[in-house]
């Protein structure tokens, strides 16, 4: 197994207000506006300091060194689990089989846009993201690590393959590991078969119940190369039949 190292959390900077907040003033015994500190917004900055955490005005700053230390645990059993069900979702039972891959890292960054991004064995998670979402945090920030280290351990067919498919095989696994959000298309949506992410995801978990282990014998054929006729190799009909098959099995 790899060490799973998380890396020195760099400077956050503020970008403004993350969420906006409703304060619950109870204790204050403030039930009108008149009554209360006039505050739109609570801001909550995330940077490198001495001590745990201070307030100025509306700003919250709390210490990236004490939240790295308190997760640190915590994202090296999650990059460690998620490292193993992709291993066991890939039937890679030993480290021949597997990507050489010593070390997987986790940085969480400041940048806007995408929930997380993967080079090599390096996972960026952003900080504007997870500090903005407003649902159960800790279920979303597992199922995407689950997501991004799947594509530190994927093959990709030597860059040949479509990144419909590559991202689609990522949250095959996060779906298969039980993390997918609620927001997802449903079985039989979409457009494409490797239109991408939870779309290309559900028609492959459709395909692995014709036949077991199929993502697995595809990750597998992908080490060297790739071809869309891997799909025939391993079912036995090409994949736009497979697709043609999957629309109509849920009447699309």
């Amino acid at each position: 197994r790899p060490a799973v190292r998380p890396s020195r959390r760099p400077r956050l900077r503020e970008a403004g207000p993350l969420r906006r907040v409703h304060l619950h003033r109870n204790t204050f015994n403030q039930a009108s506006d008149a009554n209360r500190k006039p505050v739109d917004t609570v801001t909550l900055v995330v940077e490198e300091m001495d001590g745990v955490a201070f307030t100025s005005n509306n700003g919250i700053h709390l210490s990236a060194q004490y939240v790295g230390g308190y997760s640190g645990d915590v994202k090296t059993e999650v990059l460690s689990k998620a490292s193993t069900f992709i291993w066991n979702t890939f039937n890679q039972p030993s480290v021949a089989d597997r990507k050489p891959v010593d070390t997987v890292t986790l940085d969480v960054k400041d940048f806007p846009g995408a929930a997380a991004q993967t080079s090599g064995n390096v996972i960026d998670l952003s900080a504007q993201y997870v500090c903005g979402y407003s649902g159960d945090v800790k279920t979303e920030v597992t199922g995407v690590l689950y997501h991004e280290t799947t594509h530190v351990w994927q093959w990709d067919g030597q860059g040949q393959a479509n990144g419909g498919l590559i991202e689609g095989i990522a949250d095959y696994v996060r779906l298969k590991a039980g993390y997918a959000p609620g927001h997802w298309v449903q079985p039989g949506q979409g457009d494409r078969w490797d239109q991408g992410y939870d779309v290309t995801a559900r028609f492959l978990d459709y395909c692995d119940s014709l036949k077991q282990g199929f993502v697995a014998q595809l990750n597998a054929k992908m080490k060297n190369g790739y071809s869309d006729d891997f799909f025939a190799q391993i079912l036995g009909k090409d994949v736009q039949q497979l697709w043609q098959d999957y629309k109509a099995k849920y009447g699309g």
